[in-house]
Protein backbone atom coordinates (compact mmCIF):
# COMPACT_ATOMS: atom_id res chain seq x y z
CA UNK A 1 0.00 0.00 0.00
CA UNK A 2 1.88 3.66 -1.31
CA UNK A 3 1.43 6.13 1.16
CA UNK A 4 0.21 9.30 0.18
CA UNK A 5 3.12 12.64 0.72
CA UNK A 6 0.93 15.28 2.93
CA UNK A 7 1.74 18.07 5.14
CA UNK A 8 1.34 18.50 8.91
CA UNK A 9 1.25 22.21 9.76
CA UNK A 10 1.68 23.13 13.57
CA UNK A 11 3.28 26.31 14.61
CA UNK A 12 4.05 27.60 11.75
CA UNK A 13 5.96 24.53 10.87
CA UNK A 14 5.39 22.89 7.93
CA UNK A 15 6.66 18.80 8.19
CA UNK A 16 6.59 16.51 5.33
CA UNK A 17 4.11 13.34 6.54
CA UNK A 18 3.17 10.12 5.02
CA UNK A 19 -0.19 8.61 5.22
CA UNK A 20 -1.87 4.73 4.12
CA UNK A 21 -4.94 3.18 5.41
CA UNK A 22 -8.00 3.86 7.10
CA UNK A 23 -9.48 3.15 10.53
CA UNK A 24 -8.03 4.09 14.40
CA UNK A 25 -5.18 6.41 13.73
CA UNK A 26 -1.53 5.51 14.45
CA UNK A 27 1.10 7.88 14.72
CA UNK A 28 4.70 6.83 14.02
CA UNK A 29 7.31 9.10 15.69
CA UNK A 30 11.28 7.91 13.63
CA UNK A 31 14.60 7.62 15.04
CA UNK A 32 17.72 9.32 14.88
CA UNK A 33 17.91 8.39 11.18
CA UNK A 34 14.95 10.10 9.61
CA UNK A 35 11.97 8.71 8.73
CA UNK A 36 12.46 5.05 7.19
CA UNK A 37 11.62 3.47 3.66
CA UNK A 38 8.00 2.28 3.79
CA UNK A 39 8.20 -1.36 4.93
CA UNK A 40 5.78 -4.66 5.20
CA UNK A 41 5.99 -3.34 8.82
CA UNK A 42 3.48 0.20 7.37
CA UNK A 43 2.09 -1.94 5.26
CA UNK A 44 0.79 -4.38 7.97
CA UNK A 45 -0.64 -1.63 10.06
CA UNK A 46 -2.37 0.28 7.25
CA UNK A 47 -4.56 -2.55 6.64
CA UNK A 48 -6.50 -2.35 9.84
CA UNK A 49 -5.45 1.58 10.94
CA UNK A 50 -4.35 5.03 9.45
CA UNK A 51 -1.33 5.38 9.61
CA UNK A 52 0.51 8.73 9.42
CA UNK A 53 4.29 9.10 9.62
CA UNK A 54 5.38 12.59 9.65
CA UNK A 55 8.85 13.83 9.50
CA UNK A 56 10.29 15.96 12.71
CA UNK A 57 11.30 19.75 12.58
CA UNK A 58 15.31 19.90 11.67
CA UNK A 59 14.81 16.22 9.97
CA UNK A 60 15.28 15.49 6.46
CA UNK A 61 13.34 19.04 4.18
CA UNK A 62 11.34 19.98 7.56
CA UNK A 63 12.84 23.31 8.72
CA UNK A 64 13.83 23.58 12.31
CA UNK A 65 11.93 26.83 14.25
CA UNK A 66 14.41 28.78 16.28
CA UNK A 67 12.02 27.72 19.34
CA UNK A 68 13.04 24.01 19.19
CA UNK A 69 16.07 23.30 21.72
CA UNK A 70 15.41 19.80 22.98
CA UNK A 71 13.58 16.59 22.86
CA UNK A 72 11.30 18.49 25.47
CA UNK A 73 10.26 21.14 23.35
CA UNK A 74 9.78 17.86 20.72
CA UNK A 75 7.22 16.32 22.64
CA UNK A 76 5.25 19.98 23.35
CA UNK A 77 5.43 20.44 19.42
CA UNK A 78 3.67 17.22 18.68
CA UNK A 79 0.89 17.45 21.28
CA UNK A 80 0.38 20.55 19.40
CA UNK A 81 0.11 18.40 16.37
CA UNK A 82 -2.46 16.22 17.85
CA UNK A 83 -4.24 19.14 19.23
CA UNK A 84 -4.18 20.61 15.52
CA UNK A 85 -4.61 16.69 14.07
CA UNK A 86 -8.34 17.01 16.09
CA UNK A 87 -7.98 13.21 16.86
CA UNK A 88 -9.41 12.43 19.63
CA UNK A 89 -7.84 9.10 20.39
CA UNK A 90 -4.21 8.29 18.68
CA UNK A 91 -2.35 5.22 19.36
CA UNK A 92 1.18 6.63 19.48
CA UNK A 93 4.18 4.84 18.61
CA UNK A 94 7.98 5.29 18.83
CA UNK A 95 11.32 3.72 17.74
CA UNK A 96 14.69 5.30 19.53
CA UNK A 97 14.70 9.19 19.38
CA UNK A 98 11.11 8.65 18.22
CA UNK A 99 10.37 6.41 21.47
CA UNK A 100 11.84 8.98 23.70
CA UNK A 101 9.73 12.02 22.25
CA UNK A 102 7.12 9.99 22.46
CA UNK A 103 7.47 9.29 26.14
CA UNK A 104 8.44 12.95 26.70
CA UNK A 105 4.81 13.57 24.98
CA UNK A 106 3.32 11.00 27.56
CA UNK A 107 4.37 12.30 30.68
CA UNK A 108 3.26 15.72 30.06
CA UNK A 109 -0.09 14.91 28.67
CA UNK A 110 -1.93 12.05 27.85
CA UNK A 111 -5.15 13.06 27.12
CA UNK A 112 -4.63 12.55 22.82
CA UNK A 113 -3.53 8.83 23.80
CA UNK A 114 -5.47 5.75 23.31
CA UNK A 115 -2.08 3.71 23.66
CA UNK A 116 1.68 4.36 23.60
CA UNK A 117 4.21 1.95 22.17
CA UNK A 118 7.79 2.30 22.46
CA UNK A 119 10.42 0.47 20.31
CA UNK A 120 13.14 0.26 21.88
CA UNK A 121 12.96 3.78 23.13
CA UNK A 122 16.07 6.20 23.76
CA UNK A 123 15.47 8.59 27.07
CA UNK A 124 16.50 6.58 30.12
CA UNK A 125 19.66 5.16 31.13
CA UNK A 126 20.56 2.08 33.05
CA UNK A 127 23.55 2.58 35.19
CA UNK A 128 25.76 -0.62 34.79
CA UNK A 129 24.56 -1.14 30.99
CA UNK A 130 26.20 0.62 28.93
CA UNK A 131 24.67 1.99 25.66
CA UNK A 132 26.44 2.59 22.32
CA UNK A 133 27.80 5.72 21.00
CA UNK A 134 26.12 6.10 17.19
CA UNK A 135 27.98 9.62 17.43
CA UNK A 136 31.29 7.78 17.04
CA UNK A 137 30.90 4.90 15.00
CA UNK A 138 31.48 5.10 11.48
CA UNK A 139 28.54 4.75 8.84
CA UNK A 140 29.81 1.11 8.83
CA UNK A 141 30.09 0.18 12.05
CA UNK A 142 26.09 1.85 12.41
CA UNK A 143 24.72 -0.35 10.28
CA UNK A 144 26.05 -3.42 11.64
CA UNK A 145 25.49 -2.67 15.18
CA UNK A 146 21.77 -1.34 14.29
CA UNK A 147 20.94 -5.21 12.61
CA UNK A 148 21.41 -8.21 14.65
CA UNK A 149 21.63 -9.90 11.22
CA UNK A 150 24.52 -9.37 9.31
CA UNK A 151 23.26 -10.70 5.83
CA UNK A 152 21.18 -8.03 6.15
CA UNK A 153 23.28 -5.38 7.08
CA UNK A 154 26.00 -6.53 4.23
CA UNK A 155 22.86 -5.92 1.80
CA UNK A 156 22.83 -2.60 2.92
CA UNK A 157 25.97 -1.61 2.81
CA UNK A 158 26.32 -2.71 -0.65
CA UNK A 159 23.81 -0.22 -1.93
CA UNK A 160 25.63 3.70 -1.23
CA UNK A 161 24.12 6.43 -1.16
CA UNK A 162 22.96 9.00 -3.84
CA UNK A 163 24.36 12.54 -3.62
CA UNK A 164 20.68 13.34 -2.30
CA UNK A 165 21.17 11.00 0.87
CA UNK A 166 24.24 11.70 1.46
CA UNK A 167 22.85 15.38 2.10
CA UNK A 168 19.86 14.03 4.01
CA UNK A 169 22.33 11.85 6.12
CA UNK A 170 24.34 14.91 7.11
CA UNK A 171 21.25 16.49 7.73
CA UNK A 172 19.30 14.03 9.85
CA UNK A 173 23.08 13.45 11.69
CA UNK A 174 23.33 16.83 12.99
CA UNK A 175 19.21 17.13 14.23
CA UNK A 176 20.10 14.14 15.93
CA UNK A 177 23.04 15.37 17.78
CA UNK A 178 21.10 18.77 18.73
CA UNK A 179 18.66 16.31 20.84
CA UNK A 180 20.53 13.48 21.93
CA UNK A 181 24.56 14.78 22.40
CA UNK A 182 24.80 16.08 25.78
CA UNK A 183 23.54 13.78 27.89
CA UNK A 184 23.93 10.77 25.27
CA UNK A 185 20.30 9.76 24.67
CA UNK A 186 18.45 10.40 27.65
CA UNK A 187 16.52 12.75 29.57
CA UNK A 188 18.38 12.53 33.32
CA UNK A 189 14.75 13.66 35.22
CA UNK A 190 12.88 11.34 32.40
CA UNK A 191 12.60 8.18 34.45
CA UNK A 192 11.08 9.63 37.47
CA UNK A 193 8.27 10.78 35.69
CA UNK A 194 7.77 7.61 33.99
CA UNK A 195 5.12 7.31 36.51
CA UNK A 196 2.49 9.60 34.57
CA UNK A 197 1.84 7.39 31.43
CA UNK A 198 -1.29 6.76 32.01
CA UNK A 199 -2.55 4.75 28.95
CA UNK A 200 -1.84 1.28 28.18
CA UNK A 201 1.80 0.77 27.19
CA UNK A 202 3.74 -1.74 24.97
CA UNK A 203 7.59 -1.69 25.13
CA UNK A 204 9.03 -3.47 22.11
CA UNK A 205 12.77 -4.73 22.04
CA UNK A 206 15.39 -6.29 20.05
CA UNK A 207 16.79 -8.90 22.08
CA UNK A 208 20.34 -8.37 20.49
CA UNK A 209 20.29 -4.71 20.77
CA UNK A 210 23.72 -3.12 20.47
CA UNK A 211 22.80 0.46 20.91
CA UNK A 212 20.43 0.26 23.39
CA UNK A 213 20.13 -3.03 25.37
CA UNK A 214 16.97 -4.87 25.77
CA UNK A 215 17.94 -5.02 29.52
CA UNK A 216 16.97 -1.40 29.49
CA UNK A 217 13.17 -2.83 28.83
CA UNK A 218 12.91 -3.54 32.74
CA UNK A 219 13.51 -0.27 33.49
CA UNK A 220 10.46 1.26 31.36
CA UNK A 221 8.26 -1.19 32.91
CA UNK A 222 9.23 -0.85 36.28
CA UNK A 223 8.37 2.65 36.15
CA UNK A 224 5.02 2.86 33.83
CA UNK A 225 1.74 1.33 35.62
CA UNK A 226 0.24 -0.73 32.83
CA UNK A 227 3.42 -1.72 30.62
CA UNK A 228 3.61 -5.08 28.83
CA UNK A 229 7.25 -6.22 27.43
CA UNK A 230 7.84 -7.82 24.30
CA UNK A 231 11.48 -8.93 23.21
CA UNK A 232 11.83 -10.26 19.94
CA UNK A 233 14.23 -12.59 19.28
CA UNK A 234 17.34 -12.61 16.55
CA UNK A 235 16.60 -8.80 16.46
CA UNK A 236 18.59 -5.45 17.08
CA UNK A 237 17.27 -2.19 17.78
CA UNK A 238 14.95 -1.37 14.50
CA UNK A 239 12.57 -4.19 15.26
CA UNK A 240 10.26 -2.32 12.35
CA UNK A 241 12.91 -2.72 10.03
CA UNK A 242 14.70 -6.30 10.55
CA UNK A 243 10.92 -8.15 11.91
CA UNK A 244 9.14 -5.69 10.13
CA UNK A 245 6.35 -8.40 9.86
CA UNK A 246 6.69 -9.46 13.20
CA UNK A 247 7.07 -6.24 14.87
CA UNK A 248 3.71 -5.11 12.96
CA UNK A 249 2.01 -8.32 14.26
CA UNK A 250 2.63 -7.53 17.66
CA UNK A 251 1.70 -4.19 17.43
CA UNK A 252 -1.45 -4.79 16.39
CA UNK A 253 -2.65 -7.38 18.51
CA UNK A 254 -1.70 -4.58 21.17
CA UNK A 255 -3.85 -2.08 19.79
CA UNK A 256 -6.55 -4.71 19.09
CA UNK A 257 -6.48 -5.58 22.82
CA UNK A 258 -7.31 -1.94 23.74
Amino acid sequence: MAPEEATLETREVRARAWRAGRGRLVVFLHGAAGVPPWNPFFDALAQHCDVLVPEHPGFGATPSPPWLRNVGDMAMYYLDALDALAAERVHLVGNSLGGWIAAELAVRNCSRLASLSLISPAGVRVKGVPMGDSFIWSPQETVRNLYHDQALAERLLAEPPSEEQAELILVNRFAAAKLGWEPRWHNPALERWLHRISVPTLILWGAQDKFLPARYADAWKAQIADARVELIAECGHLPHMEKSELAARKLLDFIGSR
